[in-house]
């Protein structure tokens, strides 16, 4: 069930990621395909969906809309028609805490599940990413300002049944993400470092990356030890029952 493109980072308006971008809108089967853009977790970021726009419209050829829950208050019915209306939804990055928070009071989570389950392609990039996941290891703290800042676990909408690390080659992202699966060793950890992605349709799943030395990564708990595995990047797709415990 459902189609979703995880990007574990990079930056859009450098077109970092249009090798994988440019998957994603080939994904829809569509010439001219309607990608919504989310940017909630940016606090509606006046030139993030500019930037989203220029990509997603000037390169790729889709016709482009936003859905903004900060500066606008859309009506539930606007929110509706504006997510299941979309053949891609793509959620930029931000805040991963304050955008749930947001959603689940906007009922963006009823929404997009219906959205997954009709096969609207939901993508997205960090926060964008996290969302999709069951938890997220998130920076929402550092977002929020917060003095001593640490990294935290999110709630995300669960449409994939594991822990889920963006950015994993940044900073001291890896090191603390393996401290924290140490603590939920009963679920499975999927990492990836900025430019690459995880495809996974219905019970199938495949690696993809937009540079050289970018991986994603399965991390789960063996024998009392976290265990860190390459997920190789293939053409073909493989059983998703193998990153997820």
């Amino acid at each position: 069930m459902g189609i979703i493109v995880a990007i574990g980072g990079g930056e859009i308006k450098d077109l970092e990621t249009l090798e994988i971008d440019r998957v994603i809108v080939g994904l829809s089967g569509k010439n001219n395909p309607q990608a919504l853009f989310i940017p909630t977790a940016s606090g509606d970021a006046e030139n993030y969906y500019d930037v989203f726009r220029r990509v997603y419209a000037g390169e790729l050829g889709c016709s482009t809309d936003v859905l903004y829950l900060i500066r606008e208050k859309p009506d539930e019915q606007e929110i509706r028609n504006k997510i299941l209306g979309a053949d891609i939804i793509y959620v930029g990055g931000g805040n991963t805490l304050k955008m749930m928070e947001i959603w689940r009071e906007n009922k963006l989570d009823i929404y997009l599940k219906k959205a997954w389950e009709k096969n609207i392609i939901l993508a997205g990039l960090s926060a964008g990413s996290i969302c999709w996941f069951k938890y997220g290891h998130s920076d929402s703290e550092y977002f929020a300002g917060k003095e001593n800042w640490s990294y935290i676990k999110v709630d995300g909408l669960g449409f994939i049944d594991a822990f889920h690390c963006p950015h994993f080659n940044e900073d001291t992202r890896e090191e603390d993400f393996m401290r924290m699966l140490k603590e939920y060793d009963e679920i499975n950890g999927i990492a990836l470092d900025n430019n690459s992605a995880l495809i996974v349709v219905d019970d199938k799943y495949r690696v993809i990356t937009a540079s050289e030395g970018a991986n994603a990564y399965k991390i789960y708990s063996r024998n009392g030890e976290i265990v860190k595995e390459v997920i190789k990047e293939e053409v073909s797709f493989n059983d998703l029952k193998k990153l997820i415990k």
